[in-house]
């Protein structure tokens, strides 16, 4: 009686999967530059804001309204495209005394959970990869809308923002205490597959 049980639960899980994924859609991250950013700011010395972005990145993300559980962001930066409108300083990010691009020319996210809060924003978790470390991050998104595009498609849009300490990334550059916190802003866009 236990083994039909189990296989009758076992089956019914099978045939209502599809209907517990019904409202969850893949959308591939637009390219960037275009209609998604992924920018960052540093605070110098006290005196002003260090602003930058990544010029490469790819990735997608599943969203479901109804069902949060169904739904995963995964995005691959190449951190050799960082982009701080100045050459020099570009190297020196680039340069193992930070971002280490020879030996690590990709940091990566992939959430782990998602939820809705309250306040209509999502809590997203996951892992960040970043210079050889991994570390559990988590980002406060925000939805922008979603619809058709003129061309017939369909997209969705996201803002996020999150923050972390360039010791936990083992950065060899120690900027002091008021420059310690790295600040992300995202700004996506996806199509849907």
């Amino acid at each position: 009686m236990k083994k039909l049980k189990s296989m009758f639960i076992g089956a019914a899980a099978f045939l209502l999967a599809p209907f517990a994924l019904a409202n969850a859609t893949t959308y591939d991250i637009d390219v960037p530059g275009m209609h998604a950013s992924i920018n960052f700011k540093v605070n110098h010395l006290g005196f002003s804001w260090l602003t930058g972005r990544f010029d490469k990145f790819e990735g997608y993300y599943i969203h479901d309204p109804k069902n949060p559980a169904n739904e995963k962001v995964e995005v691959t930066i190449d951190t050799r495209s960082v982009n701080s409108n100045h050459a020099e300083r570009d190297r020196h990010l680039r340069s193992d005394d930070f971002l280490n691009v020879r030996r690590y020319p990709e940091a990566k996210f992939v959430s782990t959970n998602i939820t809705n809060q309250a306040d209509g924003s999502k809590l997203i978790k996951g892992n960040f990869t970043l210079n050889g470390v991994t570390q559990p991050l988590e980002i406060i998104a925000h939805k922008i809308g979603e619809g058709t595009d003129p061309w017939g498609g369909y997209r969705s849009g996201f803002e996020g923002k999150t923050e972390f300490k360039m010791k936990d990334f083992n950065f060899k550059k120690d900027l002091g205490p008021g420059s310690a916190t790295v600040y992300l802003e995202l700004h996506i866009e996806g199509i849907k597959r």
